[in-house]
C-alpha cells in the first residue's frame, strides 16, 4: 500500500473510534443531561474553549510536536471528556469541556495540515493535480469519519433501548414538542425520563474504550510528515506571534468572506443535534431514538462525503454548495411547518438524512476550499476554520435554553443565506484574479495563493 495512503487511512479510523464516543456523547447531552441545562451548557463551554484554542494553540504546539504527536495529544482530552460523564455534574463536565475545547483546534488544524501535506507530496511524486489528490484524501477522511456517528449512536441506542423507563407519549405531552416547544428542561415526562445509572455507565465505559484505541492507533501506526513549514518551525517563536498570526490571516479579504460560511457548519450541527434531536425526536419517540435518527443523518453524511469527494472536480464546488443550501433551507422549512407525530416516523430520519447530504458539501468542500485558497499557510487558515466554527457552535448552545425552537430555526437560516451572499463573493473574486488562467502556470510565476482552482 502507498505511504500516504496509509497514513490517510490511520487518521481516518483514529478519528472513526475517537469520534464515536464523541458523537455519541454530544448527541445525547440535551437530552442525558438536561438538568440545568448541564448537557447543552458544557457544549457551550466546550466550543468556547475551541474558539480560544484555535486562536492560540494549534500553530504553536504543531510546530513544537508535529502533527502525529499533537493528534495523539489532543485525542487524549476527548477521552478525558468521556471520563467525566461517568459523574455528570458542573465540577466534572465543565472541566473536562475545556480540556476537550483546548485539544480540539490542534487536533484538526493537524488533521486538516496532514492530509493536505501528505496529498501534495503525493500529487508532486505522482505528477497529478495537488488540488485533486487533496480532495480525494479528504474524501477518503470523510468517508471513514463520519461512519463514527452511525457507530457511535448505534451504541447508545442498544445499550439505552434497554431502559425500561420507556412508554407510550401522551398527546399532551407532544403539544410541547416541535418548533414551538414550551422550554422546559425535560420536554415530557415519559420519552426523555433519564435511563438508569447501570446502563449509563455501561455507555460510558465503551466511549472511554473507544478513545483509548484510537490513541494507540495513531502512537503506533502513523508515519510523521515533513513540510517546508514544519522545517522553520523548529526555530522558537514567540507565544503571541502564533496567535497574531491566526488573526493576521484575516486581512486576506477571502478569509473574511469565509467567516459566515464557517460559522453556519456549527450553527446547523449544533441545531440538529441539541434541538431537533431533543424538542422532536426525544420528545415525541423517546431517548432511545436519538441514536438511530443520528445514524441516519451519519450514515448518509458518510457515503455524500465520499461521493462528493470525487466528484467535486467534475461539477465544480459551486454546484454543491448550491444543492447544500437547497435542501438544507428545505429541511429548516419543514421543521418550522411540522409538528412531530409518532404515527410519521418516517419524517423523524428523511430530515436528518437530507441534512446529512447538505452537511456532508459543507464538511469537505469547506475543508478542501481553505486547503486549496490557503496553500501557503494552511496552519493559520485551518486554524480559523476552527475558530469561527467553534464561534457558530459557542453562540448557538449560548442560546439553546434560552429561545424556542422556531426562532433558532429562522437564526440557522438567516445565517445560510448570509453565508451563500459571501461565498458567493469569494468565488467572484477567485475568477476576477484569474480569469483562465491556469492553476499550474500561476504556480510557476510565483503568484500568491497558487492554486485557485474551481472544484
Amino acid at each position: 500500500m502507498e505511504r500516504n495512503l496509509k497514513n490517510v487511512l490511520v487518521i481516518s479510523f483514529g478519528f472513526l473510534l475517537l469520534f464515536t464516543a464523541y458523537s455519541g456523547l454530544q448527541s445525547l447531552q440535551s437530552s442525558l443531561n438536561a438538568e440545568e441545562g448541564l448537557g447543552v451548557a458544557s457544549l457551550s463551554v466546550l466550543y468556547a474553549a475551541l474558539t480560544l484554542s484555535s486562536m492560540f494553540l494549534p500553530p504553536i504546539i504543531i510546530k513544537k510536536l508535529g502533527c502525529k504527536w499533537t493528534i495523539a495529544v489532543s485525542m487524549c482530552c476527548y477521552v478525558a471528556y468521556s471520563l467525566g460523564n461517568f459523574y455528570a455534574s458542573w465540577y466534572t463536565l465543565i472541566p473536562t469541556s475545556m480540556i476537550l475545547g483546548l485539544g480540539g483546534a490542534p487536533l484538526w488544524s493537524a488533521k486538516c495540515t496532514y492530509l493536505t501535506i501528505a496529498g501534495t507530496l503525493y500529487a508532486e511524486k505522482a505528477g497529478k493535480s495537488a488540488k485533486d489528490i487533496i480532495n480525494q484524501y479528504f474524501g477518503i477522511f470523510f468517508l471513514v469519519f463520519q461512519t463514527s456517528g452511525v457507530w457511535g449512536n448505534l451504541i447508545s441506542s442498544l445499550i439505552l433501548s434497554q431502559s425500561s423507563n420507556q412508554g407510550e407519549i401522551s398527546e399532551e405531552d407532544l403539544e410541547c414538542c416541535g418548533a414551538y416547544d414550551c422550554l422546559t428542561d425535560t420536554t415530557n415526562s415519559t420519552g426523555s425520563e433519564r435511563p438508569s445509572d447501570s446502563l449509563i455507565y455501561t455507555l460510558l465505559g465503551v466511549y472511554t474504550a473507544s478513545g483509548v484505541l484510537a490513541v494507540l492507533l495513531v502512537i503506533i501506526f502513523l508515519d510523521q510528515i515533513k513540510s517546508d513549514q514544519a522545517e522553520t518551525g523548529k526555530e522558537k517563536i514567540p507565544f503571541w506571534s502564533t496567535f497574531l498570526a491566526t488573526l493576521r490571516h484575516l486581512k486576506d479579504k477571502r478569509q473574511c468572506l469565509l467567516i459566515p460560511l464557517t460559522m453556519y457548519s456549527g450553527f446547523e450541527q449544533a441545531f440538529l443535534s441539541g434541538d431537533f434531536s431533543k424538542s422532536f425526536v426525544t420528545c415525541a419517540l423517546g431517548i432511545q431514538y436519538v441514536g438511530y435518527m443520528m445514524i441516519c443523518f451519519a450514515g448518509i453524511n458518510s457515503l455524500c462525503s465520499l461521493l462528493f469527494g470525487k466528484i467535486s472536480q467534475f461539477t465544480g464546488r459551486k454546484l454543491l454548495f448550491a444543492l447544500a443550501a437547497v435542501l438544507n433551507t428545505s429541511c429548516i422549512i419543514t421543521v418550522l411547518l411540522w409538528k412531530p407525530d409518532p404515527k410519521q416516523l418516517a419524517v423523524f430520519f428523511v430530515i436528518p438524512g437530507l441534512w446529512g447530504v447538505s452537511d456532508a458539501v459543507w464538511q469537505t468542500q469547506t475543508n478542501a476550499l481553505y486547503g486549496i485558497l490557503f496553500e501557503k499557510n494552511k496552519e493559520a487558515a485551518f486554524a480559523n476554520y476552527r475558530l469561527w466554527e467553534s464561534v457558530g457552535f459557542v453562540i448557538a448552545f449560548a442560546y439553546s435554553t434560552k429561545l424556542q425552537v422556531y426562532i433558532k430555526a429562522y437564526i440557522v437560516l438567516s445565517v445560510l443565506v448570509l453565508s451563500m451572499l459571501t461565498y458567493g463573493a469569494v468565488e467572484y473574486l477567485e475568477a476576477k484574479s484569474s480569469p483562465g488562467t491556469p492553476a499550474a502556470t500561476k504556480k510557476e510565476n510565483g503568484a500568491p495563493h497558487s492554486q485557485e482552482t474551481h472544484m
